[in-house]
């Protein structure tokens, strides 16, 4: 099921994602479970920032993993951990160990296959993970997490995690969540703002461009969010 939220400016898109992370993360930690949410970099993390001091929840039972991460050193402007390691701990009570982290001594290829061997503490190894939420990101080529048009990688249909050394988009070595683990999320927020993304939320959303990676995130069983800034919906008929 697909919902587009639109929101006047930014600090009610802050507070609608607020709302939804609080909700979620009271159904599955009521439960009994833990709550496992897929990060991405960019403005997310500062928007994630900004929005989880706001919510009260037993933060030992969160943990994030990455989306997709670059293969460089934590302390590198380019690595998503070290940019929520800088703006996150701290702000909310959670631990390094909380994040479930790259090794980036590794080449991609063993930094994929270890990732997995990680994952596999969290998810049954014999069957796709069902993440409880992934927060993805939106280039201006459609491109998310590190998932580019017309790469191979978007045919990928067994693996969870794969390593990508040809990125178009600098630095070049990365490892990304294939669209099985991404489409057999619970929930999966596409958080966009500003009119930049304007144009390409418009191909997504109106077009229906399958060609474009984001636009083949259709989760099989859970929800899919488009929380939109009025500038990133300007185009689209309903704004």
């Amino acid at each position: 099921m697909e919902k587009i939220l639109i929101e006047p400016r930014d600090g009610l898109v802050a507070s609608c994602l607020s709302n939804l992370l609080q909700t979620s993360a009271e159904d599955v930690l009521a439960s009994g479970d833990t709550f496992k949410v897929g990060l991405s970099g960019g403005s997310l993390v500062q928007l994630l920032a900004q929005t989880l001091p706001n919510i009260t929840t037993d933060w030992s039972r969160w943990y994030f993993f990455f989306c997709d991460e670059r293969i460089v050193p934590f302390d590198s402007s380019d690595s998503t951990y070290g940019d929520y390691k800088t703006k996150l701990i701290g702000k909310v009570p959670v631990t390094e160990e909380q994040f479930i982290k790259i090794n980036p001594d590794l080449s991609a290829e063993d930094a994929a296959k270890d990732y997995i061997k990680k994952m596999s503490v969290f998810f049954p190894p014999d069957r796709v993970p069902c993440f409880d939420v992934l927060l993805l990101g939106l280039g201006p080529d459609g491109h998310t997490c590190s998932l580019f048009p017309g790469h191979k990688l978007l045919n990928e249909a067994s693996l969870w995690v794969c390593p990508i050394n040809d990125s178009p988009k600098p630095p070049p070595s990365r490892i990304t969540f294939t669209l099985p683990v991404i489409n057999n999320a619970k929930k999966c927020i596409f958080v966009i703002t500003g009119s930049s993304k304007a144009e390409i939320v418009k191909r997504i959303l109106q077009g229906r461009e399958r060609i474009l990676p984001a636009a083949r995130v259709q989760p099989h069983n859970g929800y899919l969010y488009w929380i939109l800034d009025e500038d990133a919906a300007k185009f689209l008929e309903t704004a």
